[in-house]
């Protein structure tokens, strides 16, 4: 993974480190473009820190890494960065933030999960088809990739090609302007770059997670410890799509009703969103991600001490 830090590089001010996804496509998705970036949003929101998990592409000799890898890998960023970090998990680098959460409590301050599969046992198109696929698919997969899982052959198996009128409800925007011509070309070059992942943490997360639900069940075990989602105690800051069929918005809200987070210091809320589009759509980033900065920015102190 590269940690990038975003912006002008200031040292001063609370840390955000958002957490991409590591499932199928380059970091691109939380700074697409201006007006379309999670990064730009954040940082508009008077957040100064801002760093970002760009994970790479598995190489043969990453074959072997798994889950407990890539948490590793982020609690290297978190310490290089410097503890407590706000935490931001897009989509399946929720539930790794998640996670990395309830494993090191004292090291995020608060957590954002957005568009994030945890509960699995609630019904998705993506819970149903990973379900409903014959196991020997996924063991295959990793087979012909050497023990990796190709991008490329991924993204044929999982999703079909976007039509335009996909990309303009992921970027929520009229795109048949010269500028939307320029913006659907750079989406057709992100969704084309595609990440090799190792077979090993492929195969965790296809059976542990979407199978067994084990993150939900609390039978989670991360680097040698049992995860239980009541130890995640932190502020939480859950942002779902009310049309997203990849997370439908029962599933990533439910999140709440898992953690140990008293209520009072869990804020939610829903966009009329598809599931990209929580990450680039351009409405979203009008109207959800400015309360997001605001919620981070915001002294909770005194809700804390009534709550106490």
């Amino acid at each position: 993974m590269r940690l990038r830090r975003c912006g002008s590089g200031t040292r001063s001010g609370q840390p955000a480190l958002v957490c991409a996804p590591y499932a199928l496509h380059r970091a691109l998705i939380a700074d697409f473009a201006p007006g379309h970036s999670v990064v730009e949003a954040l940082q508009h929101g008077g957040i100064d820190r801002v760093y970002l998990t760009d994970w790479r592409s598995a190489s043969s000799e990453m074959r072997y890494f798994s889950i407990d890898s890539y948490l590793g890998d982020l609690n290297v960023a978190v310490d290089e960065i410097g503890a407590p970090v706000d935490l931001i998990g897009l989509c399946q680098g929720g539930w790794l933030s998640l996670i990395y959460a309830a494993r090191f409590p004292a090291k995020v301050r608060r957590l954002v999960l957005v568009g994030a599969p945890v509960d699995l046992s609630i019904d998705s198109a993506l819970s149903r088809l990973t379900r409903n696929a014959p196991e020997m698919i996924y063991d295959q997969l990793v087979a012909r990739g050497g023990g990796n899982v190709s991008g490329e052959e991924m993204l044929r198996f999982w999703s079909k090609a976007p039509s335009p009128d996909d990309i303009a409800a992921a970027l929520q925007k009229d795109l048949s302007d010269e500028e939307g011509a320029a913006l659907r070309e750079r989406f057709d070059r992100w969704n084309a770059e595609t990440l090799n992942l190792p077979g090993t943490y492929y195969l965790q997360i296809v059976n542990w997670i979407f199978r067994e639900n084990r993150i939900a069940a609390g039978t989670f075990t991360a680097l040698g410890r049992e995860i239980h989602l009541k130890d995640a105690k932190v502020p939480v800051f859950l942002l779902a799509g009310l049309d997203d069929e990849v997370v439908p918005a029962t599933q990533a809200l439910a999140i709440a009703h898992l953690i140990g987070t008293p209520p009072a210091f869990v804020a939610a809320a829903s966009e009329p969103s598809n599931h990209l589009g929580l990450f680039m759509g351009a409405r979203t980033h009008a109207h959800a991600w400015p309360r997001i900065a605001k919620w981070l920015r915001d002294d909770l102190t005194g809700v804390l001490a009534r709550s106490a």
